[in-house]
């Protein structure tokens, strides 16, 4: 029989079990986390005010097998992000620098029946709730296996010049009419979500609904709506739960590019609803844009058109490094050659000078500052609706110190896009630099969340860093510096950070190490960006810590 854990209105099933959180109304809401991390959790909660070592972790969690510490770093980052959302004081979890870690919360353990989420039983008037709510779909007959192949002609339609998806939908697989109004409710969200992204075109709700009750190959639907990608996903019911899958598939290939699952309690089907169509949007919309810069990378430059150049530039930028820097911003410049009206040229323009100048010291920070700031009105200009455009100019804006303007910038960039992880970042950068460090990391931990995979993670990561520096607490910011310098070394920002944060725990060995590469890198180590972008408090708190490194200025 399993175990059940309860700390800090969290409730914990082990083995094999899940995380969840009480809210405001007392109901357990299951987290998103993944095995791993849950593995790790139960190792914790199982030894609450214990050292437990790194390898005693590693070994109860990844048996038989060689992995590295970074992973479990990874893994600790995770659980930080959920656990410690929300809480006043500092991490639930304290790392214990060389050795290991410790759960410094009260645990209890519960009954193992206990039941996580509150849940209506059959027939307590879900369907009448519905009905109630006019949300319940007009059910059309019965399936159809017919294609229709006599009564139309297959036209093929052109591809539009960006990604392009439609939502197929969803299949009820339990033979529930009432579960009807799930599929159809969560097809049209997911809809409405991708249509918010303006680097996506997305095929209207009617058209997707013409498949409704057929038995299409994806091939040809993807010919009669002119779309690259269909998303395709099945809801199933059985008892109190609800099992969700979806998958993303290519037209042209029929290659399956992303699929998931996702079981949840159906404890209220709006929830459920919302949590669904969250999870589905924010997990395809990298994963479309991945896919889209492996196909450019693969294409002539000769032959590229303004989007595929602007997505090999995103690709050589990804690989953190100045001589790739130096070819990104070539395509971006030839994205703005081919259309001057297209501001996806602009945006990726900005984010090399960005680069430039802060990171590789390749350009002069006066030289890129203004040009940065022209280029990103143009893009707003150009297209003031687009979340992107705006927190591009969000991000420009911060960069010369404007934390008010940035912050302005990201919440109409937010408005427009809630779940656009760009907007998340400048949000997160604007608050962490201007004394609001606890609400910053939460906005960068929505952005990270959002897009783990953005050509940009180095810079969300260090701005944790920062913003758990300023927050004192310092051992956080070492793992979080050290994860980043184990995956890009030349990442030269964090190497301050990490200095200070090791000369204010007395670790003065390796604190020096790090301050002799952050001086190799930058000798003045607070040049005209760093004083404008900190207030005078957080500088002085920069600087004790270096001093305590050994830095003499």
């Amino acid at each position: 029989m399993g175990e059940v854990f309860e700390f800090e209105g969290f409730r914990l099933h082990r083995p094999g079990g899940d995380l969840y959180r009480r809210d405001q109304n007392g109901v357990f809401a299951p987290m998103a986390l993944g095995s791993r991390a849950l593995d790790v959790l139960g190792v914790l909660v199982g030894r609450p005010g214990d050292l437990v070592s790194r390898r005693e972790i590693i070994t109860a969690v990844w048996p038989s097998t060689v992995v590295e510490d970074s992973n479990l770093s990874m893994q600790i980052a995770a659980l930080r992000r959920v656990l410690d959302d929300g809480r006043a004081e500092g991490s639930c979890i304290q790392t214990i620098a060389g050795r290991g870690y410790r759960f410094l919360v009260a645990v209890t353990r519960a009954a193992p029946s206990a039941s996580p989420v509150s849940v209506r039983e059959p027939g307590s008037g879900v369907a009448e709730s519905i009905a109630e709510a006019g949300r319940l779909p007009q059910l059309h007959g019965v399936a159809t296996d017919r294609d229709d192949e006599a009564s139309t002609e297959l036209v093929s339609l052109p591809l539009p010049d960006k990604p392009s998806v439609a939502v197929l939908p969803f299949i009820n697989m339990s033979k529930d009419p009432v579960q009807e109004f799930i599929c159809d409710g969560i097809t049209e969200d997911i809809i409405t979500a991708l249509s918010r992204y303006s680097s996506l075109f997305v095929i209207a709700r009617n058209s997707c609904f013409t498949y409704k009750y057929r038995t299409v190959d994806v091939r040809q639907i993807g010919r009669e709506l002119g779309v690259r990608y269909a998303l395709e996903g099945s809801v199933r019911k059985a008892g109190n739960r609800v099992r969700v899958t979806a998958q993303l598939v290519e037209c042209e290939t029929g290659k399956h590019v992303w699929a998931a699952r996702y079981d949840h309690k159906l404890a209220d089907i709006f929830a459920l609803q919302d949590e669904i169509t969250e999870a589905v949007t924010t997990a395809i919309a990298p994963v479309i844009a991945d896919a889209e810069r492996a196909r450019a990378v693969r294409k002539p430059p000769g032959s590229l058109d303004a989007w595929t150049a602007c997505q090999r530039g995103w690709w050589h930028m990804s690989k953190l490094s100045p001589e790739d820097n130096a070819f990104a911003e070539k395509f971006f410049q030839q994205a703005i050659d081919l259309d001057p009206t297209f501001a996806g040229g602009y945006i990726g323009l900005v984010s090399v000078l960005a680069d430039a100048s802060t990171v590789f010291h390749t350009r002069s920070l006066l030289e890129t500052q203004s040009l940065s700031e022209r280029l990103a009105r143009r893009a707003v200009a150009l297209d003031g609706g687009a979340a992107e455009a705006r927190a591009c100019l969000g991000a420009t804006l911060w960069r010369r110190g404007d934390h008010e303007g940035a912050h302005a910038e990201a919440e109409q960039a937010l408005a427009r896009n809630p779940n656009l992880a760009r907007g998340h970042a400048v949000l997160g950068m604007a608050l962490v630099y201007s004394g609001r460090a606890k609400e910053g990391l939460a906005a960068l931990n929505t952005c990270i969340r959002l897009d783990p995979r953005d050509t940009g993670i180095a810079a969300r990561f260090h701005h944790v860093t920062v913003a758990l520096y300023f927050l004192r607490d310092y051992e956080a910011a070492i793992e979080t510096a050290k994860s980043i310098i184990r995956s890009y070394p030349d990442f030269r920002p964090i190497y301050r950070w990490l200095a200070a944060a090791l000369g204010q725990l007395g670790l003065v060995d390796e604190a020096k190490e790090a301050l002799a590469k952050a001086v190799a890198i930058a000798p003045a180590l607070l040049d005209q960006r760093a004083r404008q972008l900190m207030r005078q408090e957080d500088r002085s708190h920069l600087l004790e810590g270096l001093r305590r490194a050994g830095w003499p200025h």
